[in-house]
């Protein structure tokens, strides 16, 4: 298990490893390109160069890509959808240039859909982004806090999604304040191990690659999507200490994805966690 947080790789992406090194960090996602849409600078070979080399003066190994907040695959728009489809490749792409170990997005929403076509329709979206695609980046499906029509919140919706796909490769990222607002619930020992042996028989245990580490602001089955500093919400010290020493998450990297005027505070206590 590596402790790693969300970086900014504003200035050049050769910058998001620099920060994580500025933090600490034995692991880090960023965005490749703006969360938000618009056009997107190609990488050069002198990008790809300079990130690769500044990882391994850093001595990071394993890092991974957010994808953009733009993408549903269950948009009743085709337009969308097939703007989203191209995205998520050229992510995976511009990540398998860099390096990637993973990339992991957000479903979407199934708004104006039936809910069963919408995973269909997800499933039919994440086999046409596979199609063909040789790269080394792995593609993660992100669990969803399920508010609104946000598909994808509970075990069973990911499974249906992952059962639909033509690629035992597809993975998956549990974050974990998005599972606590859809009802799991990782507040002690007892708690981590019913959520984590209904996602293994759900989903399957080779199927989990990372999680992010996020606590709560809301309660359990909230269904909002709002995290929290590490001990400062729903979750909890304990919670997190269970998950740590789960053997579920034995091989799972953890990312934080808190507030970073204080993301130092919660870097340490995850380390604090684990090592002590």
């Amino acid at each position: 298990m590596k402790i790693g947080a969300h970086v900014s790789a504003a200035g050049g992406l050769f910058n998001a490893p620099k920060n994580a090194a500025a933090l600490n960090l034995e692991c880090f996602q960023f965005f490749s390109r703006s969360p938000q849409g618009g056009t997107v600078k190609p990488l050069t070979q002198e990008d790809i160069t300079a990130f690769k080399t500044t990882c391994e003066e850093n001595k990071f190994s394993e890092y991974y890509i957010h994808a953009p907040y733009i993408i549903n695959l269950a948009s009743q728009l085709d337009r969308t959808r097939k703007g989203s489809i191209e995205i998520l490749r050229k992510e995976l792409e511009r990540g398998t240039a860099l390096g990637v170990r993973a990339m992991m997005f957000h479903p979407g929403s199934s708004k104006g859909m039936d809910r069963e076509v919408a995973l269909e329709v997800v499933a039919k979206g994440i086999n046409e982004i596979l199609k063909g695609y040789k790269g080394t980046t792995q593609l993660l499906i992100e669990i969803s806090a399920g508010a609104g029509e946000v598909i994808g919140d509970t075990f069973e919706e990911v499974a249906q999604i992952l059962k639909l796909v033509n690629n035992d490769e597809v993975g998956v990222c549990f974050d974990t304040a998005h599972a606590f607002a859809s009802g799991y619930d990782l507040r002690t020992k007892e708690a981590v191990e019913h959520t984590m042996d209904a996602f293994h028989k759900t989903i399957g245990k080779n199927r989990l690659l990372i999680s992010h580490c996020n606590d709560s602001k809301v309660d359990i089955g909230e269904h909002k999507d709002r995290h929290e500093h590490i001990g400062d919400g729903h979750i909890g010290k304990a919670g997190f200490k269970a998950m740590i020493e789960s053997p579920s998450f034995k091989n799972v990297n953890l990312i934080l994805e808190t507030e970073p005027e204080e993301i130092a505070k919660d870097i340490k206590t995850l380390y604090t966690l684990r090592d002590s």
